[in-house]
């Protein structure tokens, strides 16, 4: 069969050079699946170029896929954007992972990468490391420290109570 076929392929060449059509690429290939491997010299091409037609079909068939599909996963919405960025914006110190489960809690499921990838977008990098310096915290602690009341008065029985000014 495989034989009889190129024949018909070469009877209608009209010059030198063998121009193979698609269905007899897939004939022969098909043919190709059939046969030992030991017979595949009776073909007039060789087994790197039945390779190379599966692989371009292969190619053909996933770019028609990919053209009907779309282009990938779809983008994450405006109002989306805007909660995300907000919420790296109030608590600077969250990271991509934390924002995710805040998300998850309101049932809005985002990869932490898109996160990350908003976040970065709109000039909000990784959180930094570690906790504030001690001037920092003292700042952001100002007005609980000075309404503290750090006198103690000892009582008749020892015991120490706070003494209110």
């Amino acid at each position: 069969m495989v034989l009889r076929h190129q024949v018909r392929i070469l009877e209608r060449q009209l010059h030198a050079r063998v121009g193979y059509r698609p269905a007899d690429r897939a004939v022969l290939s098909a043919l190709s699946r059939l046969l030992p491997r030991s017979r595949w010299g009776s073909f007039l091409v060789t087994p790197e170029t039945l390779l190379r037609w599966h692989r371009e079909l292969a190619k053909h068939k996933w770019l028609r896929w990919r053209k009907q599909r779309g282009p990938g996963r779809p983008s994450i919405g405006d109002d989306l954007v805007e909660l995300i960025v907000g919420l790296g914006l109030e608590n600077r110190r969250w990271g991509c992972i934390r924002i995710q489960g805040e998300l998850r809690k309101l049932g809005i499921r985002v990869s932490a990468s898109s996160i990350r990838r908003v976040l970065r977008r709109h000039g909000l990098g990784p959180v930094p490391r570690g906790g504030p310096s001690w001037s920092e915290f003292l700042r952001a602690q100002a007005n609980s420290v000075l309404a503290t009341d750090f006198f103690t008065v000892d009582t008749v029985l020892l015991s120490s109570s706070t003494c209110s000014s």
